[in-house]
């Protein structure tokens, strides 16, 4: 699994291995509810090796509007994680409705996402915030590290950077690997500024960011004097009621 979304009301997430994404039930069940026709050979779709990297979802209403990156829509021996797996201009975006490319030329994409009704992404491999427009992604800011993580709050991005993995260097290109940190920056995203940053010197990876409103943080993880909003709780954690935590949700 990569990321986690929402969509429909009800938890989805990439099924990297499976080249899908997969619908999370309360039961504990999991099942492939999306692919994209890419990886159908002779009319039947290859779930049993990742050769995509389907690694992020920008969540719609439903599956048909929403978004997910992927570092290639080609189906070949040399897998994600293969020394000689290529990258650079490779990774691309798939519609949820057509299950096509829509957008190309990204390096290893993280992180997409829907805001002020674009498409967002991390082109992790240069280290960019990027925004899709017209079937390409224009870069909007350029980070100090492997970007990955991002949520929006008004006009602000927040962005994760990432150091470099040694022996993933030949994912990032276009990153001085030896200079890349692991922080948190705040992206004006009408300008592409950075407006702040948070480094930690001795970090290393940052996967996913998401922000809270002070109705949901204010006296975590309960509101004291005030009725459980058990709907609210279970959206707030990700938490699905098993035979084991029914007594807790």
């Amino acid at each position: 699994m990569h990321d986690l979304a929402l969509i429909g009301g009800e938890l989805h997430t990439n099924a990297v291995g499976h080249n899908a994404i997969a619908r999370l039930h309360d039961d504990g069940r999991c099942e492939r509810v999306w692919h994209p026709r890419c990886i159908e050979q002779d009319g039947r779709p290859e779930f049993g090796l990742n050769y995509l990297q389907l690694n992020s979802i920008a969540a719609g209403a439903d599956l048909a509007h929403s978004y997910f990156s992927a570092s290639t829509d080609q189906l070949s021996a040399r897998r994600p994680g293969h020394r000689n797996f290529l990258v650079d201009g490779r990774g691309v975006i798939f519609s949820g409705e057509t299950r096509e490319v829509v957008a190309r030329g990204l390096t290893r994409p993280h992180s997409a996402r829907w805001h002020a009704g674009k498409i967002w992404v991390d082109n992790s491999g240069y280290g960019e915030l990027a925004v899709m427009t017209d079937g390409r992604c224009e870069a909007i800011a350029r980070l100090p590290g492997w970007t990955r993580g991002l949520c929006f709050v008004g006009d602000l991005a927040f962005v994760g950077t990432s150091r470099v993995i040694p022996r993933f260097r030949q994912y990032a290109p276009g990153l001085e690997v030896s200079r890349s940190e692991c922080g948190l920056h705040a992206v004006e995203v009408c300008s592409g500024k950075v407006l702040a940053s948070l480094i930690w010197p001795n970090g290393n990876q940052i996967f996913a960011l998401d922000w809270l409103s002070p109705e949901l943080t204010t006296g975590f993880p309960f509101t004291v004097g005030r009725a459980r909003a058990r709907a609210q709780e279970k959206q707030f954690f990700y938490a699905f009621t098993t035979p084991l935590t029914e007594n807790l949700i």
